[in-house]
């Protein structure tokens, strides 16, 4: 093995490809995501009454990019909502607000609406998570721009990755990653050395500097403006906007970059101790960098108005089962809807789903190149987070065995308590995408007659490549009807019956439930009311801070609820009429408003009994009670 680069023998084709600008190049490879990407969201494309398929999530994040936009415009405290949730509000800080997201796409939510936002939020979420993983690979791991586009496509497109983009914008955004990664794994910088030196043993160029462990150059000025105090500047300020993306995602990362350091420390111990004063200094600038602007909103998020404690919903139960690595995904050409279902929480939490054929490609990569610091410290890492990925109790084949999951040791501590174990497998698709592209590039770059593979050889590896991604070609996310916004909303002319200070409640009121009518009417019209419920986590009650989604229930919510999943119109007494009155004035209501609903004319029943007859507008049905709370 050299450690040396050789200008092979320029060829005609070489020579053409020498002439284009490298540039061009990069820029193709990323309009490549960028089409894959458009295309995988197309079935939503000038299609407004359509949803992804998890489609409580979608309404949630459009209301979020929604927030964004409107605070920004009216000069609003971005960490609080006070569309929701009235007359309380929303604690957004403690709640997956993608501010980081919002506040670059607000002037394309106020002009063209919040589910354009989220579909170009969508599209740039997997696109640039792709490019950025394309640009770490291109300037630091390996040479091949193809070998970086393949493992580029695979961290941007793996199946986890399509799966969380219909649902969860916090964590399909991840383009943030490489650059951090970069920044903590910063080579001590020396251009002079750039075209032999960064070319180690293990195939690094530039993330260590090696050229292995026992060739490893003294780093000279450790604490220089570009070896500890300007890169641990830029960490910082990316640890912001990552925050103010999604903090689960930087809980993951802060995870698998100690994995993973710790993992090669094990495997080349001299350039671990060499390297770690330079890495550890970076971290302590940017931990003073982030502090600052931090403070207050993590204060906010823990200690604010409408702040809570604990998690909403039983995180220990959306594990993976060990057999969803090895199937495919719905999201796949060959996936299925029935397989996925019996191996993962539910459609969004796919996050493993890799094939055979990628797992048997990536233990031949690992034995091939073991002798790489690299390789064992990625493979120990990836390991590590499937195995997490399985929860409390292994599952095979959706049979529990009774047999105590890994992430039974650490469940207990602070922050993994509330993480999801599923989303730990999400750890194992960069992983496999960095192993897929130093293989590529192995074979593409090696040297001298006793390295350099012949062409079968090339081409052997490059088809079994091919035969284990093509299974994991991703299909365009699945869409589900939405029923529209009452025209009497979307149209202002709720305006005249709303004087400032009321509400407009959404019937069935005050739910938490995903597909929450008023959350999606408030994104939809821009925020452009005030109404009580909304799908979001917050306190059980004014002196219960333990969390629970949505607001705490009022009788009369409960009630009509009851009526909309049962379609049964109740017999009503006195004291349910006068217990409506009471809770619309706990909910400043001035007008309520029904729109579509499967049993929508047994809730209409139920409101006349209630509080008198309605009168039907533009798209469904309206109470004025205005002079019934006062």
């Amino acid at each position: 093995m050299t450690t040396g680069t050789t200008s092979p023998v320029t060829s005609p084709p070489a020579a053409a490809r020498a002439a284009r600008p490298a540039w061009l190049s990069d820029v193709l490879v990323v309009v490549g995501y960028l089409g894959l990407a458009a295309v995988l969201t197309s079935a939503q494309w000038g299609h407004p009454w359509r949803l992804f398929h998890q489609a409580g999530d979608q309404i949630l994040f459009e209301w979020m990019l929604a927030h964004a936009a409107h605070a920004l415009a009216e000069g609003e405290n971005p960490l609080y909502g006070a569309a929701l949730n009235a007359p309380d509000g929303v604690n957004l800080m403690a709640n997956t607000s993608v501010l980081g997201l919002g506040v670059p796409l607000a002037p394309l939510t106020l002009l063209f609406g919040s589910q354009v936002a989220f579909c170009v939020a969508v599209v740039c979420c997997l696109a640039g998570t792709a490019a950025a993983w394309y640009a770490l690979l291109r300037r630091r791991l390996v040479s091949s721009r193809s070998a970086a586009a393949v493992g580029g496509l695979i961290c941007g497109f793996a199946p986890g990755m399509i799966a969380q983009a219909g649902a969860h914008l916090h964590i399909a955004a991840q383009f943030l990653v490489p650059a951090i990664l970069a920044l903590v794994f910063r080579p001590a910088s020396n251009p002079a050395r750039r075209s032999d030196e960064l070319r180690g043993s293990d195939g690094l160029r530039g993330s260590d500097g090696l050229r292995g462990s026992d060739g490893l150059r003294r780093i000279d000025g450790l604490w220089r403006s570009d070896g500890v105090w300007r890169p641990g500047v830029g960490l910082g300020l990316l640890l912001v906007w990552q925050v103010f993306i999604g903090e689960e995602v930087l809980v993951f990362l802060a995870l698998a970059a100690g994995v993973f350091a710790l993992g090669y420390a094990l495997a080349d111990r001299a350039a671990a101790r060499r390297l770690a004063p330079a890495l550890f200094g970076r971290l302590a600038v940017a931990a003073g960098v982030a502090a600052v602007p931090l403070a207050y909103p993590l204060w906010f998020q823990f200690y604010g108005p409408q702040h809570y404690s604990g998690m909403a919903f039983a995180t220990r139960g959306f594990q993976l089962d060990a057999a969803s690595f090895t199937a495919s995904a719905r999201q796949t050409v060959l996936g299925d809807d029935w397989l996925p279902g019996l191996l993962s929480p539910n459609p969004t939490e796919e996050n493993s789903f890799f094939g055979p054929g990628l797992l048997v490609l990536a233990v031949v990569i690992v034995i091939w190149q073991w002798r790489r610091p690299l390789v064992r410290a990625l493979a120990g890492c990836g390991v590590v987070f499937a195995l997490l990925s399985l929860g409390t109790e292994l599952r095979v084949d959706g049979t529990a065995t009774g047999i105590p999951g890994p992430y039974r040791l650490v469940a207990g501590l602070p922050l993994l308590d509330l993480a999801v174990p599923a989303r730990f497998a999400l750890v194992c698709v960069p992983v496999l995408g960095v192993l897929v592209a130093l293989s590529l590039d192995r074979l593409r770059t090696a040297r001298g007659p006793a390295t350099a593979p012949g062409l079968p050889v090339r081409l052997l590896w490059a088809g079994a490549v091919a035969a284990a991604l093509l299974p994991l070609v991703p299909t365009p996310i699945r869409v589900v009807p939405v029923a529209p916004v009452p025209a009497f909303l979307a149209d202002g002319g709720w305006r005249p019956l709303v004087p400032p200070g009321r509400t407009v409640v959404a019937l069935p009121p005050v739910t938490g439930a995903g597909r929450s009518a008023v959350m999606l009417w408030s994104a939809r019209t821009g925020l452009a009311f005030p109404a009580p419920g909304g799908y979001f986590i917050g306190p059980s009650g004014p002196d219960d801070p333990a969390a629970r989604w949505g607001a705490p229930d009022r009788p009369t919510s409960v009630l009509l609820r009851r009526v909309a999943e049962s379609g049964a119109v109740p017999v009503l007494a006195d004291a349910d009429r006068d217990q409506a009155v009471e809770d619309l004035r706990h909910w400043r209501a001035a007008v309520l408003v029904l729109g579509w609903l499967e049993h929508g004319d047994a809730v209409r029943r139920t409101v006349d009994d209630l509080l008198g007859p309605g009168r039907p507008v533009d798209g469904g049905w309206m109470w004025d009670v205005r002079d019934r709370v006062g």
